[in-house]
């Protein structure tokens, strides 16, 4: 087992906030101290370009992934492809996933909380929202951009 702290974070602002580029400077930054390997989850291919080619994108746009349940699926496949996933980035969890109800968010992070425990795997994700719209479980979980 790895030993860093097992986690997941969010990085949430409004629209135009540097969020995305944040995210691949993260994954960027990991890709340099990380012994295993790192996953960028996002809707397209914006970013592919942006990320060094050890770190594995993987485009959401031909898998409809329209709750939290068939997201957490789809991570799990991911997790099963490879035992030695770090960490796993979500560039812009609303646009791959459609439902992102507090209700849905908050069921979504229990999972990712247990993926996260057994699998030694950090998620970080990010969101177009304000920390006051997400629900107390979540801001818990909200880092500074």
């Amino acid at each position: 087992m790895r030993e860093e702290i097992i986690m997941i974070r969010f990085l949430v602002g409004e629209k135009g906030h540097g969020k995305t580029k944040q995210l691949v400077e993260l994954a960027q930054e990991r890709r340099n101290t990380a012994k295993g390997s790192l996953v960028f989850i996002e809707r397209d291919n914006s970013h592919r370009h942006e990320l060094h080619y050890s770190v594995r994108h993987v485009e959401t746009k031909s898998f409809p992934l329209s709750n939290y349940r068939e997201f957490i699926g789809f991570i799990c496949g991911i997790l099963s492809q490879d035992n030695d996933i770090e960490e796993i980035f979500v560039c812009g969890y609303a646009k791959v996933v459609q439902d992102t109800s507090n209700e849905s968010l908050v069921k979504m992070v229990k999972k990712l909380d247990e993926l996260s425990k057994i699998n030694s795997v950090n998620f970080t994700i990010s969101m177009t929202a304000t920390v006051e719209d997400l629900p107390e479980e979540v801001r818990e979980l909200v880092v500074s951009i």
